[in-house]
């Protein structure tokens, strides 16, 4: 079976941006894909924006408009990290749009990635940390109000704390949050998400997939849930700037098999997303995000 992916050419846009966010990784990832035969006319699929009502069943409606209506105020975009334009914002619709489509298509026919998405740091009422709206959030709730889903599990392997996503789901029964991330790190201030697995600096491929096999036979040991979303951010790398593990390209491939297959083996749909990942070279970080995509192929085709 080949995977379907999910792009939309908004994905890259040209923003002023800040110098540390790695926006040309978008672009050469969907161009890596497309000559490794990843991404075809048969496996690709292109989202729509986001509409206003899917934003506010994860976000308060002021900051939705505050972005859609390019009116938010400094300290709002400050904590984002990115300056406000109408091309941010419909970047980041485009995003969610995407991870949407993604979910849709992995209940369809078991798993599906975009090649965006993972804006774990956008909480109820705001972003940060160079995220607007939290894509995989507002996934869920719009599977649930079209009952397409209603249980629903993520697993958060970025090397930061999933904590727009604990704060959303707080309480909330139906989605279970589990982040395993650098406890040095960003943010310092970690939200209380379901299930939390802060690490320590320099853990390197072995003692990192010791510690993920376990938890992934207790996460999906128990209920199954309708659907797995899956942040797959390389920045655990040991040559990311911002990620303070010791994973290598071998690592992170092994992590992404071992993710995808534990889903497969137990009939678990799996939409993946992108997640963080941070290198002056746009092409460095394309190649380590493609081993997800990669994985993912493999395992669904039996290899």
């Amino acid at each position: 079976m080949a995977v379907p992916i999910v792009h939309h050419p908004d994905y890259t846009v040209p923003l002023p941006h800040r110098q540390g966010f790695p926006m040309g990784k978008y672009e050469q990832l969907i161009k890596l894909l497309r000559r490794e035969g990843l991404a075809t006319a048969h496996t690709l699929h292109v989202p729509d924006l986001a509409p206003r009502w899917w934003l506010e069943l994860a976000h308060d409606s002021d900051y939705v408009d505050g972005i859609l209506s390019h009116s938010a105020d400094e300290d709002v975009m400050r904590r984002i990290g990115l300056p406000l334009s109408p091309q941010l914002a419909v970047r980041s619709q485009a995003a969610v749009g995407g991870t949407v489509l993604t979910a849709r298509l992995a209940l369809q026919r078991g798993i599906a990635a975009n090649s965006a998405g993972g804006s774990h740091h956008a909480g109820i009422g705001h972003g940060a940390g160079y995220c607007v709206f939290n894509d995989v959030a507002v996934a869920a709730r719009v599977l649930q109000a079209m009952g397409l889903a209603m249980n629903m599990l993520v697993i958060d392997l970025d090397v930061h704390q999933g904590d727009g996503t604990a704060e959303i789901f707080r309480g909330d029964g139906a989605v279970f949050t589990f982040s395993m991330h650098c406890q040095d790190n960003f943010p310092v201030r970690k939200q209380p998400g379901d299930r939390d697995i802060g690490l320590p600096v320099g853990l390197g491929d072995d003692g990192y997939l010791e510690i993920l096999s376990e938890q992934m036979a207790d996460l999906l040991g128990g209920p199954v849930p309708d659907l797995v979303f899956y942040n797959a951010g390389v920045d655990p790398h040991a040559g990311d700037r911002l990620g303070k593990l010791s994973l290598s390209d071998d690592g992170l491939a092994r992590r992404d098999a071992l993710v995808i297959g534990a889903c497969a083996d137990r009939g678990i749909p799996i939409a993946c997303v992108l997640g963080g990942g941070y290198d002056h070279d746009a092409m460095v970080l394309a190649q380590r995000h493609a081993l997800l995509y990669g994985a993912a192929d493999r395992c669904y085709r039996g290899l």
